[in-house]
């Protein structure tokens, strides 16, 4: 893969990265809040519906299992980036072939060309 391209991948990688970076953050900060009633100020001590508090949990799990999502796309991203530096990027990890550039396009930070990533799906 030539110079110019390889830059242009790392430019990706390293703009998804940063999106990601303030998207977990700002999930998180969601996903740790009060009580529904705490983060909007309520401090009566009216009692909360259950259904209000099962969505509360619901939200909560459902943003927590986001977090877990982009960490790991995170921690590809990072497996890229350092492929780039090896100059090993382009390169699938299972057999050695060559990734295509459409597929990089579309998913830069994937360590597999297609045959194998299917392969690694089915197992």
């Amino acid at each position: 893969m030539k110079k110019s391209e390889t830059k242009e991948f790392r430019n990706m990688l390293v703009s998804l990265r940063a999106r990601l970076r303030g998207d977990v953050s700002a999930m998180a900060d969601s996903a740790l809040r009060k009580t529904r009633s705490e983060a909007s100020g309520d401090l009566s001590s009216m009692p909360i519906h259950m259904a209000d508090v099962g969505t509360d949990a619901f939200e909560q799990e459902f943003t927590l299992s986001l977090i877990e999502h982009d960490g790991s796309a995170l921690e590809q991203i990072e497996a890229a980036l350092e492929r780039i530096e090896d100059g090993v990027y382009g390169v699938c990890t299972e057999c050695e072939a060559k990734i295509p550039k459409a597929r990089l396009q579309v998913l830069p930070h994937t360590p597999h060309c297609v045959k194998c990533a299917e392969k690694v799906a089915s197992r």
